[in-house]
Order: structure tokens, then sequence, then C-alpha cells
């Protein structure tokens, strides 16, 4: 009987899996979103591919372009409004999870603490990313380039297809961003290297190189015939390389207090478990799994500073962390967490950790019936405490009780500040964007890129045309030079330009002071940032000729 209730479990909990890995991924759906900064990178790339154009034929890049795929073919089934982004980036967290979910299967993780890491991993990684960024996809293909690697070493090594599969997946994440992508395919040849070599096979490791060799030749030899050496060489002049040792190291040694211990924990988990350094090697997924692991603490310590942006996209190493300890627990201390008791504990103490994720959403209602301390406008009283011992000067913020709705297409169910709507209405207004539909020449240097669609311009293109406009990023001073040239030769009839003086040459600074020499300024308004990197969208058209 009790067999029979434990099955009837492990089936439900497998349902449970499936059902949190959709309705998290779905949710964003349902609801409207703040103009979010930086996605307007996501949309021109998506944008550019869905009409056509070619990387590093028609526009430049440091990355490779899979990021930007999935969002294409999206545009092209669902139209180009920025909200078709986050519907691409539903079907990439259901992609996440499921990958999430067939490693933990392959490494034979417990029904109940498979349950567990999977509503960890959604609430901690997936349930974040309502926008798609390259940083959260590179490790989205890297998940399932481990997936398809774990499927094949559990079913024995009989399904060859898996083992290419999970190249092709492990290049994608490379052709998304290097150093994920590196760390993916060094990750996936150690595991591999290990299953060879205790099988005493090594033609898997022979055809997964083959087939990820062969993957990335397909894919970059007939770009090699643009200007592809030029825009993905990074790390050699004139790019910077972001991988230092010391600030790895540093970073590590003077924060990084989660991967410090979980690497504790699973130390000490390794010495209470196995006796010998022989018996590490006996259970084979116990042994794979440690090593998956280990990779993925290593990988979350290295890309916090080669990929620093957002500050928590490398959380992803939580779930695997967890998983295993968990395992281990389950092992060591005969913890069960396919019983529902158990594993209810374990739930609540993860909405516990996680509360944040929820609380937000009550903190309103909560503040309510549980009111903090406040000061009456009329009264005289001094009261010092924990928000009030500092003295902030006045936020510059536009509250978003301010923020609305502009009615154009592009911007369906996103809102931003009204004064950001009514700028963008002006210069739809202009008589030369009314009058010149298809032939005016702009040059747009904000994060407005969806007014490609509403005015109606065509976008530059070209092997010197940079993707967005970060200098020492995105573009180099080869390009600021170029288009100040241009500027100087009156070739736009209509510069948008975002002055961001916080963010070092996020839009370049040298290109702006070219513009207010040689072009006027006739217009200016908020660009839709908050905090400290707001800045002013600013029109600019040649100076009258007199």
């Amino acid at each position: 009987m009790d067999e029979l209730k434990t099955g009837k479990h492990i089936r439900l909990y497998a349902k449970l899996e499936l059902a949190i890995i959709l309705l998290l991924a779905i949710i964003p759906l349902f609801t409207s979103f703040p103009y979010r900064v930086n996605i307007f990178l996501s949309w021109e790339g998506a944008y550019r591919l869905s009409q056509g154009q070619v990387p590093y034929r028609d526009f430049g890049m440091p990355l490779g372009y899979m990021y930007w795929v999935i969002p294409a073919v999206f545009f092209k089934v669902f139209g180009t409004q920025m909200i078709t982004l986050v519907k691409a980036q539903v079907l990439i967290n259901i992609i996440s999870g499921f990958a999430f979910r067939s490693i933990l299967k392959s490494l034979n993780v417990q029904p109940g603490v498979r349950l567990l890491s999977v509503i960890l991993y959604c609430l901690s990684y997936s349930f974040f990313n309502f926008w798609p960024w390259y940083n959260h996809t590179v490790i989205v293909y890297e998940m399932a380039g481990l997936a398809f690697l774990l499927h094949y070493i559990a079913k024995g090594g009989k399904q060859w297809i898996f083992l290419s599969l999970s190249a092709l997946f492990t290049f994608f994440s490379f052709f998304t961003k290097q150093d994920g992508g590196g760390l993916a395919l060094l990750i996936c040849l150690f595991l591999l290297a290990y299953d060879c070599y205790t099988n005493k096979k090594w033609k898997p490791l022979l055809i997964f190189s083959l087939s990820y060799m062969v993957i990335a030749l397909v894919i970059i030899l007939p770009l090699t015939r643009y200007n592809f050496g030029y825009w993905f060489n990074h790390g050699q002049p004139p790019h910077t390389s972001r991988i230092s040792l010391f600030e790895i190291a540093d970073e590590f040694f003077m924060n990084s207090q989660w991967i410090k211990f979980y690497l504790f924990i699973i130390l000490l988990l390794i010495l209470i478990n196995f006796k010998t350094t022989k018996e590490l090697f006996v259970n084979k997924s116990d042994t794979l799994f440690l090593m998956i692991t280990f990779g993925v603490l290593v990988e979350a310590a290295i890309l916090q500073v080669t990929s620093y942006t957002p500050p928590d996209n490398n959380i992803f190493f939580h779930s695997f962390a967890i998983a295993f300890i968990l395992s281990q627990l389950s092992k060591h201390l005969h913890l069960d967490f396919n019983k529902p008791r158990i594993l209810t504990v374990g739930c609540l103490g993860l909405s516990l950790w996680w509360s944040g994720v929820f609380w937000k959403y009550f903190q309103r209602i909560a503040e309510r019936v549980i009111p903090g301390t406040s000061v009456s406008q009329n009264s005289t009283e001094n009261i010092v405490n924990r928000k009030t011992y500092i003295i902030h000067p006045p936020a510059n913020d536009i509250p978003e009780s301010e923020w609305t709705f502009t009615g154009l297409s592009s911007f369906k169910k996103i809102y931003m500040p009204k004064a950001t709507a009514q700028g963008i209405q002006r210069i739809l207004n202009m008589d030369m964007v009314k009058t010149r539909k298809g032939s005016l020449k702009v040059l747009n240097m904000s994060e407005l890129t969806p007014l490609a669609v509403e005015m109606g311009y065509q976008l530059e293109k070209g092997p010197e045309i940079p993707l967005w406009y970060h200098l020492g990023v995105a573009m180099f001073n080869k390009q600021a030079v170029q288009y100040e040239n241009k500027i100087k030769a009156n070739e736009y009839d209509l510069v948008i330009f975002e002055y961001v003086p916080t963010l070092n040459n996020f839009y370049p600074f040298r290109v702006r002071d070219t513009l207010i020499n040689y072009y006027q300024k006739i217009d200016s308004f908020p660009a839709p940032r908050r905090g400290d990197t707001q800045g002013t969208i600013e029109i600019f058209t040649p100076k009258p000729i007199h």
C-alpha cells in the first residue's frame, strides 16, 4: 500500500513540475509592463533579423546572433510590437525549465528533491526574466546542451543523436555570448571526458567535438565574407577584454557569499558521504552531479565579473547547489522528500527563503493592516528611524503614477512616463515625419528603437553599422568617427539622441558634442529610465542655411 501511495505521489510530483514551469512562464502574458531599460537592443536585433537583414553584413555586434533568433521568429509570427519580446521570453523560460528538469531526471534525483529544485529554479531564475536578455539566453542554451548530454549518458550511450544535439545547443550558447558559451563547452567536455574514461570508450567525445566543430563551421564560414572578424574578435584591439583573473579572485574572496557557502557545505557532504577518494567515483550519477554542480558554481563566479549586468544574471547556481545538497542529505539522513509532510516543509522553506518574489505584491495590503512608523505633516516632532536617519536628496524619478500608455502599436501594453509619451507624439507630429515617411534619413541613438516602425524610416545598413551604440562595447572609435563625419555632412534629416550622463558613453558623448556644433536641438524630453541612470532624449535637425 505504501509503495502504491509513493508511486501516486511521484506521478503527481512530475505533473506539478510541468505545471509550475508552464504556469510561471505564461503569467507575463496577462499583464502590462513599464518600459524596460536596455530592451531596445533586443527589439532592434530581432527586428533586423525578421526583416531579412544578415548579421555582420547589414549590421555588426560583438556577439553571435543566436540570442535574437527566437525573438525574430516571434516577430515574424506575432508582429514587431515590443510586447512580442515578452511572448518570446515565455518560450525561452519554458525551454529553460524543461531543460533543468531533464538534467535532474538524468541524474536520478529523488522526485521530491527534483520538485523542490524545479520550484527554486523557476522562482529564483526564470520568473524574474519577463524580457529576453542575452546574459539569460546564453544560460538557457547551455541548459539545453547539458540536458541532451546527460540524457545520452543516462541512456548508456545508445543514442548518438543526443550528443550532436548537445553540441548544437552548446554552440548556440557560445554564439549567444562568448563567456557563458565557452564555459558551457568546458563543462560539457569535462562531463563527457569522465563518462568516456569510466566506459573506456572515447568515441563519444570525438563525436561531440566533431559535431561542435562542424556546426561552428557551417554557421560561421558564410559570415567570414563580411566583417565578422572585426565584430566578433572580442578581447583584441580595438576591443577590450573583460577577463581578469584578479577581478574574478577579488570578487570571489570579497563577496560571493552564497557560492562560498555552497562550496563549504558540499565539501562537508563529500567528507561525510565518501570515506575515500575511490568511493567518490563509484556512483556515476553522484559523480556527474558533483561535477556539474561544481562546474556551475565556478561558472557563476566567473560570470559575475564578465557579465556584470544585470547583477543577478548568474543565480541559476542556487538550484544546482540546493538540488545536490538535498540529494546528499536525503541519503545521509535517510530523508524521503517523496513524503508529502517532508516535501511540504521543503516548499514552506523555499517560500520563506524567496519570499521577496511574492511579498512585493502583498506589501501594500500588509502596510494597511500593519502600519509602519509615519510622521504627520502637521507635526513638529523630529522622528528618527531606519527610514529617516539619512537625509536623501529629492528623487528626480517621475512617479509611476504619472506613467501612461502611448496608444502606439509598437508600444502596446508598455507604459512609460507621460512626458516621454508626449515627446514621442511631438516627433510623430513633425511635418517632415508626416510628409516624408519612407524617405526620411534618421539617426536614432536612443532606446526608442520601435520608432523605426512608427515613423516608417529605413534603418541604416552596412558592415560598419553597429546594432547598438555603447562606445567601447558595441561600437568603437572607428564607428564614432564615421557618424561624426555624416553629421558634419548633414546626411541626417533628423537625429534622436539619448544623453545619459551617468553611464560611460552608453551613447557616445563625442557624437553628441558634434551634434551640438553642427545641428540644432529643437526638443527634449525624459528618457524612460529610473534611478541613477536617468537620461534625456534630445531631438536634433540640421541648422538652417542662411
